[in-house]
Formats: structure tokens, C-alpha cells, sequence
């Protein structure tokens, strides 16, 4: 995807300095460059990461790679405003054949939204099956702006059934990620390789007995998360009991969000804690 994606921001008017923030060696995204009159004051990568993005009602989640990027106007800079850096990334995005989700003040009620009460743009690309997502928010007139980007993509793992079954008898437990849509319990045509690898290794060995546990994040309410998970456990056995494996041999269960793996204050950390367990009888 990104040979498609990236694209540079230009021809502005641009705006005077602001901040005296230091410069730092990180480069801009791989799919949009900065405006010329700004420079990089900050900036992280995850290989796997989420944000919400406001879309006008409430957030929609997106998992995948996550470029996140701090803006400031160069000290050689010429003033534009807040409305040139939106409508140039907003140009951007429709010049990619992408669509606008929102543009304009993200109002403060918005509690899922990081940035509530900044005026920002929200953009979506999608090319074949890559979804791309953007948000840049404009502030102190122009001379500052946050951008974030995140492909969307489904948490990679390639593990086999006798990966489990060697997991399983070392630690007496794996972590699965397998994927279902936000607030649901149905799993996703993406992860029935999974499935098929453990219903390839509960046939291959006829004694085992599993238990199948679901934990989530700490974004939420804690009962309906421990509703959400034991729906999500339920709906993995049901998958593996279609596939001929005997209902007796496989339990479910919910923990919800009581028992994180990672930490619940980053998306990464997150990421990793909405994970399905097997658990060894």
C-alpha cells in the first residue's frame, strides 16, 4: 500500500513563528508529507496501534499502523491559518479519491475523541483492501498541527497448531488475537485461519481439553466488557464445535478487562490486552 499512498502537501500561503520547540531527526509519514513553512517537533511509529477518530456523531476505531507527527511553524516561516493547513490535507485526501469524514470544531461533549474541541479534518482512503485514515488538527492560528495516520489492518499472527500444542504444554496458556467488529462477538472471515489451526490441534490430540478466554481493554464500561469477552469466548467454541470437536472437551469463559497483559494507558498496550487465551485443563 504504500507505493500508492504517499503524497506530498503543497502550494500554500504559509504563515509567522510561534515556537521555539526543537527540531528532531524524525521524518515525515510515509503517505503525507508536512507543509514546507513547518518542521517536526515530535513523532512516533507503531507497528500496531489504535486511535478514534471523531466522525461527526462518535468515534470510530481503527487498528493498523499508526504514524503520529507534532507540526510547528519553521522560525523563516510566513503565516496561513488553521483553514489552509485542513483544507490542504482535505485536498489531499480527496485527491486521492479519499473522503472527508469531518471537518470542522470537534465538540468538547465528544469524550471519545483525543483532541475534543479542536478544529480538525478527518479523512478516509481506501484503495482494493487498504483503508487508510487521517486526522490532522490545526491550533494557535495555524502555526501548529497534529497530524495522525493509521492503515488499517488486522493484528498479524501466523502460528500453527503445533505451535499451539508446544505453547500450550510449556506455559499451560497462548494468546490468540482473534479479530470481531468493535462492540461484537462475531469473528471475522479474517481470523478463521486461527480457528482452523485449533481445530487442527484439538484432532490431533484427542485428550486435550481447553478452556477458551476472552479479555478485552479497559475502554468502556467493566460489566459490559465482561459481557462483551465471555460472548466473544462463546463464540470461538461454537466455531470449533462447527468444525467437529467434541462441546465436552472445550469450556468458555469472560474476564472482561480485569486481567490486562500489557498496559491499558497506551494503544498498543490495548491492542495486545483485547486478545482471546486458550488455557490448558
Amino acid at each position: 500500500m504504500k507505493h500508492i499512498l504517499k503524497i506530498c502537501v503543497v502550494g500554500l500561503i504559509l504563515l509567522p513563528m510561534v515556537t521555539r520547540a526543537q527540531e528532531t531527526d524524525v521524518k515525515d509519514t510515509p503517505y503525507f508529507s508536512g507543509m514546507p513553512s513547518h518542521r517536526i517537533v515530535e513523532g512516533t511509529d507503531q507497528e500496531f496501534a489504535d486511535y478514534k477518530f471523531f466522525n461527526g456523531k462518535d468515534c470510530t476505531t481503527v487498528e493498523g499502523e499508526k504514524h503520529y507527527r507534532v507540526y510547528t511553524l519553521r522560525e523563516d516561516g510566513k503565516q496561513s491559518s488553521e483553514l489552509q493547513v485542513l483544507r490542504n490535507y482535505s485536498n489531499s485526501i480527496k485527491g486521492m479519491g479519499g473522503t472527508v469524514v469531518f471537518d470542522g470544531v470537534c465538540p468538547g461533549s465528544a469524550s471519545c475523541a483525543e483532541l475534543a474541541g479542536y478544529r480538525m479534518v478527518v479523512g478516509k482512503v481506501t484503495k482494493g483492501n487498504s483503508e487508510l485514515w487521517l486526522e490532522v488538527a490545526a491550533f494557535n492560528e495555524g502555526n501548529d498541527y497534529y497530524l495522525t495516520v493509521v492503515v488499517k489492518q488486522t493484528m498479524k499472527q501466523d502460528v500453527t497448531a503445533s505451535d499451539m500444542f508446544e505453547t500450550l504444554n510449556r506455559d499451560g496458556h497462548i494468546a490468540l488475537y482473534i479479530n470481531f467488529d468493535t462492540g461484537k462477538s462475531m469473528v471475522k472471515p479474517e481470523s478463521r485461519p486461527i480457528i482452523d489451526q485449533i481445530v487442527q490441534m484439538l484432532k490431533s490430540n484427542p485428550e486435550l481439553k481447553i478452556s477458551v478466554e476472552g479479555h478485552t481493554d479497559s475502554v468502556g464500561n467493566p460489566k459490559s466488557n465482561k459481557t462483551l469477552s465471555d460472548d466473544r469466548a462463546k463464540a470461538v467454541v461454537g466455531e470449533i464445535v462447527a468444525q467437529g470437536v467434541d462441546a465436552n472437551r472445550l469450556s468458555a469463559v469472560g474476564h472482561g478487562q480485569d486481567r490486562p497483559i500489557a498496559d491499558n494507558k497506551t494503544e498498543e498496550g490495548r491492542a495486545k490486552n483485547r486478545r482471546v487465551e486458550l488455557v490448558k485443563k
